[in-house]
């Protein structure tokens, strides 16, 4: 028999044209009929009264909204449709999430915090066991990794390239085993992957939702509206035609769409019938067996008919559905929010760290998963894409405020707990508790902080939420070119150096600072999960050790300069303020770079050929981009001093940057302000900055996939299939979360970026990334307006953000990656009133969270807490294997003793998600055909003796822990 596993089926976007709440109760239907609550009661009804239906969820942040509105009778009957498997969750992270623009921290928690709430409410019933990526635009190597960690059997998703697609329905290559790490994890990263037939939809005709305008299925034969026959027809006719692409004697038919189900009965009256009709006519020799399924009993069955599968070792990136659409826009489409998203995985790891090591009770915890859920929301598909509307990316933008801000409160009692510990010397001195509180300031990458620029004395803490110190450079913005005293706790001054703010920051539209200037210090040494204290003074006279204002060169046209020294990376600015050169030790390059635009295409979308420029799609005109970074009709300034050097440069009114050198730092920074981008002359601009080196790279470079593993790209080629490409540029775009790198037998040159962008080689030698991009057409793909992003009363968008250039060692880019990511985070309190003496004499200035010591090669990923008073530690080992000769190998951490505020009783090893023991784990195991060596696999993982952990190249290990409080 052929077994037809009929899937019914809801995808519920976590906003796209309407925003969370919109759709879930169903507000503003003159945009989309969409509500997902009556989507949830609806089905539930129908499997309470028949016991062969079944329905699958996927989106658990909706189903958690619903869930806390149901009366305890109702919870009872869901858990019973749970357990009986006929109400199954699927993938069960918080949202669907986007594979491109994602980082792997922020993946892995989403799909924690779901999987948690899941384990917490349904125990093992609830855990899911496929992932459901349907309708994410292109898939990344690193997801499938990660869900194979997650002990899950199999993938199943819709959207793949159109050229894709048609080679493997026609060479039955639509299932396969997706090496998710073949040359690091081996057969522990291995998932079986199945690409859906009409991507998630239902087969054409066979729509029986209230959206749809479908015929249903009348099988009264004294009907004159009778079409029971000619419907079963169709519908055998569509199965055969699927059944010719697949091996298997199980296919998997999509019952369902966007938000459908909000009435279940018009969808299951209609399926019952089809069921029966169609299986009635076994008794007549059919081999046609239809049922109702869901993905996992797919999935077991597909495993049970024992097939060798071909095997894949590369990603789906770039995604396009026609010639003429390739999906590689959102890589970059609203930078912001992308920006925003980064900083706010940033902001979780140090609240979840500090609540951990401060044993902040239950009254906290409801702030912190606030956050936990923000960021969930924000791992959607039509989220940090860009791919929303704009009404919907503010309410994006609000859940993440508010959600920062409820941690914000854990934050300031965590660290009030640690640093008023302190007792004080004097018992007047004790009242100084009352005064104590925190303040962040998220607008320090425009150089604006009310607490910096309205106060002559606060305490600057600077936190590292690494686990290894880090050198951190602090930069805070102050209004005048007075004189700063900067003390560290043993009452040391530091050394620090004013710098004027880039007059291309002072006039980003809505930036509402008095300061003129940035204090700059060097936190050094930071420790690790932990922060050290600095009291910085205005000073009323001069002071010799007081602030170094920075010389600034009045930069003379015609003459070059040199940022840094041979030691560390050292940058040539040619006599136009533009890069000409860099070096490391004895390796040099030329370098030059430039900022240009592309113009969107502009069409109506009709044929493929006419498609427009929009929120998804990157399409230029043109074979070369347009020169924005004309030097002659702007302005440069030249800034030294003893802790930074930068050369600022004005090219337009909407055009800067400024590069800028630390010394001792083995990376420099080109920050780049681009916007409001001008369309008075109609045309939308895509806006990158390119690198041109003397690197011959020979049509490769290689971009990051989701801030862990490189992957290898070639110009015009695709691993799989033999590639005809109509769009040069945008087809050989690729998702950049963390980093792109050129290669030859001399140099490796990366770029590393603050945020995800679009990027490629386009050219030996040369490397160019999106950055900001404004747009007047819609792609008509969905989203229904154009990527025409504005604040401030109407003022086109600005966007400001900062590429990090290396040369030389890549285990300097992966530590530099991993500073970038978990970065030193600075909390601000105001001393009007206090002296540093009596500061320190009654706070605590510095702690550190670890007493043991972390190997180079190894991060503390994850330390939160976890249920009742356990905690929930991840370490994972940075590097892969070959990448480099001294971190490239094995890694030993002991647990029991390494953190400072408690010691570890007891530990058990779950599986990435940690909601199964890893003891516990089974899945499926698969034939392939190729002769793939496994290395490490779950399986063969060490077991946990004396506390000591071992792990492997790119490996990362979960525990859950028991500890005892010093």
């Amino acid at each position: 028999m052929l077994n037809v596993h009929l899937v019914p089926h809801t995808h519920d976007d976590v906003g796209w044209l309407k925003t969370l709440d919109e759709y879930y109760y169903g507000s503003k239907s003159e945009i989309q009929r969409a509500g997902v609550q009556y989507i949830l009661d609806s089905v539930v009804e129908e499997l309470l009264h028949d016991p062969n239906k079944r329905f699958i969820y996927v989106e658990t942040a909706f189903f958690w909204k619903w869930w806390s509105e149901q009366h305890d009778h109702k919870r009872h009957q869901v858990k019973q449709l749970v357990n009986a498997g006929r109400l199954e969750f699927i993938g069960g992270a918080w949202a669907m999430n986007d594979e491109a623009t994602t980082n792997y921290q922020s993946t892995i928690d989403q799909f924690t915090w779901g999987f948690r709430k899941l384990n917490d409410t349904f125990g093992d019933c609830g855990r899911p066991k496929i992932g459901w990526q349907i309708d994410p635009f292109g898939h990344s190597r690193e997801l499938a990794s990660m869900m194979a960690q997650f002990g899950f059997d199999g993938l199943l998703f819709g959207r793949l390239d159109y050229q894709d697609k048609a080679n493997r329905l026609l060479h039955k290559q639509a299932e396969m085993i997706w090496h998710g790490s073949p040359t690091n994890l081996g057969s522990s990263a291995d998932l079986f992957t199945s690409v859906l037939f009409n991507t998630y939809s239902p087969p054409p005709s066979f729509c029986f939702d209230l959206l749809c305008n479908d015929e249903p299925i009348v099988d009264d034969k004294k009907s004159p509206k009778y079409n029971a026959e000619e419907r079963v027809q169709t519908f055998l006719k569509y199965v055969e035609k699927q059944r010719s692409s697949y091996d298997s004697n199980n296919i998997l038919i999509t019952m369902g769409d966007d938000f459908n189900f909000q009435s279940a009965n018009s969808w299951y009256k209609n399926l019952d019938k089809l069921i029966r009709l169609v299986n009635e006519k076994q008794s007549n020799g059919s081999k046609i067996n239809l049922l109702y399924s869901t993905p996992s009993c797919y999935v077991k069955s597909v495993n049970e008919d024992n097939l060798s599968l071909t095997t894949k070792d590369d990603d789906f990136f770039p995604y396009a559905s026609d010639p003429n659409s390739f999906w590689t826009g959102y890589f970059t489409s609203r930078p912001t929010i992308k920006y925003f998203e980064r900083k706010g995985n940033n902001f979780l790891q140090v609240c979840k760290q500090l609540y951990a090591l401060t044993d902040l009770g239950p009254e906290d915890r409801g702030d912190l998963n606030a956050l936990r859920s923000a960021m969930g929301v924000l791992q959607h598909h039509d989220a940090i894409t860009g791919t929303e509307k704009q009404l919907v990316a503010f309410d994006y933008a609000r859940i993440l405020s508010e959600g920062i801000a409820q941690c914000e409160l854990v934050v300031d009692a965590a660290l009030r707990k640690i640093i008023t510990q302190k007792k004080a010397a004097k018992d007047g001195e004790s009242k100084l508790d009352d005064q104590f509180q925190t303040v962040t300031c998220p607008l320090l990458n425009i150089s604006q902080c009310a607490t910096t620029e309205d106060n002559k004395a606060f305490v600057v803490t600077v936190y590292n939420p690494l686990s290894k110190p880090v050198t951190h450079y602090v930069r805070l913005p102050v209004k005048d070119n007075l004189n700063y005293t900067v003390l560290c706790p043993m009452g040391k001054k530091q050394v620090t150096q004013l710098i004027p703010i880039s007059d291309g920051v002072k006039r980003i539209p809505g930036r509402a600072s008095k300061a003129g200037y940035e204090l700059v210090f060097r936190a050094k040494n930071l420790p690790p999960l932990g922060f050290r204290s600095y009291y910085v003074s205005q000073n009323a006279k001069t002071d010799e050790d007081s602030a170094f204002a920075a010389t600034q060169d009045n930069y003379v046209l015609g003459e070059k300069t040199v940022l840094g020294n041979h030691m560390s990376l050292s940058l040539t600015v040619d006599e136009n303020g533009a890069l000409s050169a860099a070096s490391f030790g004895d390796r040099s390059v030329s370098l030059k770079q430039d900022i240009y635009y592309y113009a969107g295409a502009v069409g109506d979308n009709r044929e493929f050929k006419n498609r427009s420029s929009g929120a998804y799609i990157f399409r230029p005109t043109g074979a070369e981009p347009i020169l924005l970074s004309d030097n002659t009709k702007g302005s440069v300034k030249q800034y030294k001093g003893p802790i930074v050097e930068e050369v600022q440069i004005i090219y337009s009114d909407w055009v800067s940057q400024t590069i800028r050198k630390y010394e001792d730092e083995q990376y420099a920074e080109v920050n780049w302000v681009i916007g409001p981008i001008p369309i008075y002359d109609n045309i939308g601009k895509e806006i990158i900055v390119r690198y041109d080196t003397d690197i011959k790279s020979d049509k490769v470079f290689y971009t990051d996939s989701n801030g862990r593993e490189m992957l290898k790209r070639v110009r015009d080629f695709r691993p799989t299939w033999q590639l005809q490409l109509t769009e040069k540029i945008s087809g050989n775009y690729y998702p950049v979360t963390s980093k792109i790198t050129i290669k030859d037998d001399k140099n490796q040159f990366s770029v590393l970026t603050d945020r995800a962008q679009g990027g490629s080689s386009l050219k030996d030698g040369q490397i160019e990334l999106m950055v900001h991009r404004r747009l007047l057409h819609d792609d008509a793909f969905g989203v229904g307006e154009a990527l025409n992003e504005t604040a401030f009363g109407g003022i086109g968008l600005v966007a400001a953000g900062t590429h990090y250039l290396t040369l030389g060692l890549p285990s300097a880019e992966k530590f530099l990656a991993q500073r970038k990511l978990m970065d030193s985070w600075i909390f601000l309190t105001p001393t009007p009133n206090i002296t540093f003496d009596q500061w320190q004499k009654s706070y605590k200035m510095e702690y550190s969270g670890l007493k043991g010591t972390v190997p180079s090669n190894v991060k503390i990923l994850t330390l939160e807490p976890w249920k009742g008073r356990s905690l929930l530690i991840r370490l994972e080992n940075i590097f892969e294997n070959g990448e480099d000769e001294l971190y490239s190998k094995e890694a030993n951490v002991n647990l029991q003793d390494l953190f400072s505020a408690f010691k570890v009783v007891s530990a058990e090893e779950t599986t990435l998600g940690a909601n199964l023991l890893l003891k516990d784990l089974q899945r499926l195991k698969w034939k392939s055909q190729s002769n793939y060596i496994e290395k490490q696999g779950l399986s063969d993982q060490q077991t946990l003796t004396d506390f000591n952990v071992t792990l492997k190249p790119m490996q990362i290990r979960t525990f859950i822990v028991e500890v005892e409080r010093v």
